[in-house]
């Protein structure tokens, strides 16, 4: 079994867009396991098959921290059916995530979020046209909302791509509202690199913004190019890849308060 483990899962990348662009073509397993359960350990709740626990490609028991999280790891491997697909298993890539890189490495990744809201998506908007920017107004201007009253963040917008320093304070005190818990951490992280924004992700974790209203605030410019220009059907499998890492994500952060 752990030579299979290894085989299933083995060097998944830390940024969630690349392991989607991996998940779509993996070597498939065939399903070994009858069984599918939970085992309360002193960590928390590890996913056993057939009574034996899953590890992560590094050798770490596969376990959430509360028993709705461990739930759901637990069904993404009950619904594998006669081979495992990676592809499938977003929730599961994005644990082996966490437990075997956030965990151990939380100061980095904290720094790497500090970094993206220093040139954050919503900063930049269009000049023209005025559909545009009104989409961008409709959709990232109570974001910035949110920065200002909630986490007491300035922020300074600016038009096209020229970059604006922002504001020490403003990022400092976007900073304190990272989450420094491994499992919030790690899904706050998947979404800033899935979405290109911190500050949506820091929205979502707050429950500032729904799944689907972060998604359509970090599609804006990609949705009006679609409306524009048509759509491209082998983007739309890759966009279709990111989502599932998305909602993976978004179940983190709202099971993981769970008990």
């Amino acid at each position: 079994m752990r030579d299979m483990f290894e085989e299933i899962f083995a060097n998944d990348p830390l940024d969630p867009t690349e392991a989607a662009r991996r998940a779509m073509r993996p070597a498939l397993k065939r399903r070994f396991y009858t069984s599918v359960g939970i085992a309360r350990e002193a960590d928390g709740f590890a996913i056993v098959l057939d009574g034996r626990p899953v590890r992560t490609p590094a050798r770490r028991a596969l376990a959430a921290p509360t028993q709705p999280l461990a739930q759901a790891l637990a069904a993404e491997w009950d619904a594998q059916a006669e081979v495992i697909d990676p592809a499938r298993m977003p929730l599961t890539r994005l644990a082996n995530t966490i437990i075997d890189g956030v965990a151990a490495a939380a100061p980095e990744v904290v720094a790497e979020v500090e970094r993206y809201l220093g040139s954050d998506l919503v900063y930049y908007r269009a000049e023209a046209p005025g559909a545009l920017v009104a989409r961008q107004e409709r959709h990232w201007d109570p974001i910035l909302a949110f920065a200002r009253d909630e986490l007491d963040a300035h922020f300074v917008m600016t038009q096209g791509v020229r970059f604006v320093t922002q504001p020490a304070f403003a990022v400092e005190a976007a900073r304190r509202a990272i989450p420094r818990e491994p499992w919030r951490l790690g899904a706050v992280h998947a979404v800033m690199t899935l979405t290109g924004s911190a500050l949506i992700a820091l929205a979502l974790a707050r429950g500032v913004l729904s799944l689907d209203a972060a998604w359509a605030a970090a599609h804006v410019d990609e949705d009006w190019n679609m409306d524009q220009w048509g759509r491209d059907e082998l983007a739309l499998e890759r966009r279709a890849a990111r989502l599932a890492e998305m909602q993976a994500a978004a179940t983190v952060l709202d099971l993981v308060s769970q008990d």
